[in-house]
This record gives structure tokens, sequence and C-alpha cells, in this order.
């Protein structure tokens, strides 16, 4: 007597390679996935520090830096040699901003320039008190975003060199998890193709 199939009438049995193939695109599917819930937070951070870094030089995501005109109170005119602590002092009082003094300098015979902590400074016309004051502050989220592409610590590069495997994996695994039309050997290809296209056109053009 002879043994029945278990395999359901009309039902093609899986080949070997077509099994294999499966458990690739889980495993990718697996990877792709996780990779990329793990990592969504750095990728969205180095996507918003990248755009401000490609345009450095309309916005400087470091520091922001304002200017004021102002005009001071004091004897006026005086010389920058007469200038001493005090007088110093009685600028930095008139100012928008609490700024700690650092050091000042002689602009000429009739100017001087007071420096802050942090990059703020002011520049003073002693011939009749008029000054412009520039307040550079660091942004506190862009900075600290921005200055992860410097590779900060030695610990932070390693991490980076993980990330940028994990990247390559989230790629490779992203080919291959789909098959058919919407797959490498489909839709995917010819977007896969059209990229490189538009890549090689930036680097030869």
């Amino acid at each position: 007597m002879s043994r029945k199939s278990d395999t359901p009438i009309g039902e093609e049995v899986p080949s070997g390679n077509s099994t294999a193939g499966a458990r690739i695109r889980k495993w990718s599917r697996t990877i792709h996935r996780d990779l990329s819930f793990f990592f969504a937070g750095l990728i969205c951070i180095y996507a918003i520090s990248g755009i401000c870094l490609n345009h450095k030089r309309d916005f400087n995501s470091n520091y922001s830096l304002k200017r004021y005109e102002l005009f001071l109170e004091g004897d006026f005119p005086c010389a920058s040699s007469a200038v001493g602590k005090e007088q110093i002092l009685s600028f930095m009082d008139q100012l928008p901003d609490k700024e700690t003094y650092t050091r000042y300098s002689a602009v000429g015979e009739s100017g001087v320039k007071i420096f802050f902590k942090g990059g703020s400074s002011l520049d003073v016309d002693l011939s009749d008190g008029s000054a412009r004051y520039e307040k550079l502050r660091k942004r506190p989220v862009l900075g600290a975003f921005s200055r992860l592409h410097y590779n900060p610590t030695r610990l932070w590069t390693w991490f980076s060199d993980i990330f940028a495997v994990c990247l390559l994996l989230i790629v490779l695994t992203g080919l291959v998890m789909l098959k058919g039309t919407k797959g490498l050997w489909g839709r995917g290809g010819i977007e896969l193709l059209a990229g490189i296209i538009v890549l090689l056109l930036f680097i030869l053009l």
C-alpha cells in the first residue's frame, strides 16, 4: 500500500533554494527592523546636523550672533590710553545682557575693544560713546548635534564606527528582504540603479 503525500493537491513543494531564500529574507527583515529602531534617534540627529553643516555659510549651528548698536554714557571724548578697568565696568553695566569681563585692548587713539567670556565683545568709539555689542551664545541643542560629526571622544569614534557598519547592514538587508516585482530584481533594482546614476553624476560632473 502506497503512502499518501502530506502535501495538499495543487501546492508546490518548496525547493531547498527557495527555503534558504525565505530564511535570508526573514532574518533580513528582523535585522533591518531592530537596527532601524535602535539607531533611529542617531540617524535623525545626523540628518538634522548634516543639513545645518551643509548651510554653515548662511547659518552657524554652533553659535548664535546678535549685534546691537549702542550709545554709552560717560566722559566723552577721551583717549584710549586714559581708559581703565573702572570705565570698562561702567560700560558693561550699560549692556542689555550681563557679561563676564576677560580683557580689553586699545584700538587706535580713540577706541577700545572689550572681550567677554564665551566670545562676546564690545567695540567702543571713545570720541562720542557709540558702541557695537556683539553677543555670541552657544546653541545648546544644535551645537551638541554638530559636535558629534567631529569625533569628540575616542569612545564616540568606536561607537560611530559601529554605527557606520550597522548602516551598511540596514542597507544590505533592505535590498534583499523583498522578492518579486517590488524587490531587487524588480522596482527596487530600478530605484537602486537610478540612485547610483545620480550619485555618479555628482561625482563626475
